[in-house]
């Protein structure tokens, strides 16, 4: 099947945004959003998304100038022309300014973004394993999202996501980090964005399980034989009594033979 190019063309409408001076590394000129479908005017940086209930299918991006494909499973069952994604973002482009102008170069207003880093399984020294960095709550999508391991910049073994569009109008990004877990390391991901005051560090190290010393683990085996044997008399005294009480005129015998012959 071949998705139709008058759906990607029909996604060109946008919200604007100028950008604050004070955004430091975070550069956009401006940038407009209408639901999968976003532009960001600064150094021809753009996106053109499909989603089909409410699940991204794909995405083309202005730099690379091909589909990516959420799945690349998907990619095996339909087809996608990326011109038709260049196209809408073209549309995109052209129509930006008159609509800043528009909007009176009113700013859009900047959503702190929220932070989750968690690993992709169980951790265990030693094993690679991949750290999934989730950053959602994003408005506008301009950001920057870098690794640090032991506080130093990482960008060996580090993959991304496109954008990904939300019901509410709110996108989400995830950052991923292939690495093998060692006690000594630990991990940040750092976030940049206009909705935070500062940089953003959500830390992560592995949980190693502390062994225990010599003296409590001899502890906790004396006190464990010591509880046995409690548990060995309570039951011996137990059987006792009751053999005693089942057989209550056995027991209580020599006693009344006792007091026959007094």
């Amino acid at each position: 099947m071949v998705l139709s190019r008058g759906l990607v063309l029909g996604l060109h409408t946008l919200m604007t945004l100028l950008n604050p001076q004070e955004a430091g590394a975070i550069k956009a000129d401006h940038m407009g959003s209408y639901g999968p479908a976003f532009y960001q005017s600064y150094g021809a940086s753009g996106q053109f998304t499909h989603e089909f209930d409410g699940e991204q299918l794909f995405s083309v991006e202005l730099k690379k100038s091909e589909a990516v494909w959420r799945l690349p499973e998907f990619g095996d069952f339909t087809h996608f022309d990326p011109q038709s994604g260049l196209a809408s973002i073209a549309i995109i482009r052209a129509h930006l300014d008159v609509l800043v102008e528009r909007s009176n170069r009113t700013r859009a207003i900047n959503v702190p973004p929220r932070v989750t880093v968690l690993p992709k399984s169980r951790v265990e020294l030693g094993q690679p394993n991949v750290l999934i960095c989730i950053v959602d709550n994003i408005f506008p999508p301009v950001i920057n999202i870098t690794w640090l391991r032991n506080g130093q910049t990482v960008t060996k073994g580090v993959a991304q996501t496109s954008f990904y569009s939300q019901p509410d109008h709110l996108f989400r990004k995830f950052h991923y980090l292939t690495f093998v877990p060692s006690a000594d390391d630990f991990y940040d991901c750092k976030v940049e964005h206009w909705g935070l005051d500062e940089p953003l560090l959500k830390h992560w190290e592995p949980r190693v399980p502390i062994p225990l010393p010599d003296i409590t683990e001899t502890l906790i085996y004396i006190l464990g034989l010591a509880l046995g044997l409690v548990g060995f008399l309570v039951g011996t005294i137990l059987i006792i009594t009751g053999t005693c009480l089942f057989s209550a005129p056995r027991c209580r015998g020599p006693r009344r033979l006792g007091e026959e012959n007094g």
